[in-house]
């Protein structure tokens, strides 16, 4: 069997790839092996489990709190909330365990299933692979030792889940956002409420889309992966800038008030500069990963800020900052970090403290989010190569030396080996458009010649 945790959980189209038989089993995997980790000694254990709004996460979350409870795990249902908002339950409530079912900005046919441990953290990797070893064992004919009883798990709907998660979000801003005219695209996701609800609370002038969810319509043409309607929106209404969610609410991406982008690296660049001015950034410090735009490392260099990079994916930014103590890091996608705060990327929080930062500032996103340029990128997947030569090959060693030769201070190149397909991705960053198209053309021709 091939290895079903991702770097996010286990995902694939929901009642093919991801049945629920498989979350029933995971789930009964899940409690026996943080049982025998010794995570429940002492005392009777106690999950959260959230979901999206799919329609495919009220039969998974089913079988989730089914599996749960016959393990004999008491069970929290908090029902249709984001990513961060279970992961704070979790380590609000005590909870031995958090269950998340989302696929994040998929579209609707697929789902997923995370698991995450005490304090709303994610599960180590050895956790999950023996999860799933003992899944697979179980799910070829071994016995489970059930409970019985008195033993088996109570599940109750804990409604007020809402409301801590609001109230936490609200309670931790520097100042409110009075004045404030702000768009919000919930992409039909699991912040349809939440979000609104928090910038309102905190005195924004809120207009929503995208905050209709079916259980269909999630991620359709809306949110963080469809900027076009927020863009629309933000100049049809006039608005000071517009922010736009995933389906699970643990991205954040902005348009100023022209309607033109503000990504990941903008975001994280503008609240890097507040928290330093509220001695909030531990060590000066920022946390991203090697696909960050040059631009980003740049401003920061400019503003006596460092940055820190790390292989692609937020686990590891996570892993960086949470062995040093960062209190900031994320990925230019919207996935930011906010670890004073926050276990995950919270999307909402992070378009708070966005907005926080214009209230107090007295500044348009878009002059503050110019504090950052960002330079030209041209990314050329070269497939059908050996992507595992990437690191040893002289003649590509020699090409790369001869590419940034030219590039200087002012531009960046990447190679990067696809984790899944024969494929090696070239990624050149420099000071002008033709250039970085000129250098990236070259540099796949070169793979190609070396590694074909």
């Amino acid at each position: 069997m091939g290895r079903l945790f991702g770097t996010d959980g286990v995902r694939g189209v929901a009642n093919a790839d991801l049945t629920a038989e498989m979350a029933l089993g995971l789930s009964v995997a899940a409690a026996h092996v943080l049982a025998e980790a010794g995570t429940f000694e002492g005392h009777r254990p106690t999950a959260v489990v959230g979901r999206d709004p799919r329609a495919s996460g009220e039969f998974l979350e089913a079988a989730v709190v089914a599996g749960l409870a016959s393990a004999g795990v008491d069970v929290l249902r908090v029902g249709v909330l984001p990513t961060p908002a279970v992961a704070f339950l979790t380590a609000e409530l005590g909870a031995d365990l958090g269950v998340m079912l989302s696929a994040s900005h998929n579209a609707m046919p697929d789902n997923g299933i995370k698991f995450l441990s005490r304090g709303g953290h994610k599960l180590d990797d050895e956790l999950e692979e023996r999860i799933e070893a003992v899944y697979e064992e179980h799910r070829t004919g071994a016995p489970w030792d059930r409970p019985t009883g008195a033993g088996v798990g109570r599940v109750r709907t804990h409604e007020e889940g809402f409301e801590q998660y609001v109230a936490h979000l609200v309670s931790v801003l520097p100042n409110r956002l009075d004045g404030l005219k702000i768009v919000l695209d919930e992409a039909h996701g699991a912040a349809a409420r939440v979000s609104p609800e928090a910038f309102t609370r905190a005195g924004a002038e809120v207009v929503t889309i995208g905050a209709e969810p079916s259980g269909l319509n999630i991620n359709e043409g809306c949110g963080s992966t469809h900027l076009d309607l927020l863009k629309a929106a933000v100049v049809e209404h006039g608005a000071h800038f517009g922010i736009a969610h995933d389906g699970d609410a643990d991205r954040c991406l902005a348009v100023d008030d022209t309607g033109a982008e503000v990504d990941g690296d903008q975001i994280m660049a503008v609240l890097a500069l507040a928290m330093k001015e509220r001695g909030a950034l531990r060590a000066d410090t920022v946390v991203a990963t090697v696909m960050s735009n040059l631009g980003f490392k740049l401003a920061l260099e400019r503003e006596g800020l460092t940055l820190i990079q790390t292989a692609v994916g937020d686990r590891y930014v996570l892993e960086e900052m949470k062995e040093h103590g960062y209190a900031l890091g994320g990925e230019q996608s919207g996935h930011v970090i906010i670890l004073d705060h926050a276990t995950t990327g919270d999307g909402t929080l992070t378009g708070l403290l966005l907005a926080a930062r214009v209230a107090q500032s007295g500044r348009s996103l878009r002059e503050l989010a110019a504090v950052m340029k960002r330079l030209p990128q041209v990314l050329i997947n070269v497939p059908d190569v050996d992507r595992t030569r990437v690191g040893t090959s002289p003649e590509l060693a020699a090409a790369v030396e001869d590419a940034e030769r030219e590039l200087g201070e002012t531009g960046r190149v990447l190679l990067r080996p696809s984790g899944t397909e024969p494929l090696v991705r070239v990624m050149v960053e420099a000071a002008d458009i033709d250039q970085a198209g000129s250098v990236a053309r070259r540099l796949a021709d070169a793979v190609k010649s070396a590694l074909g």
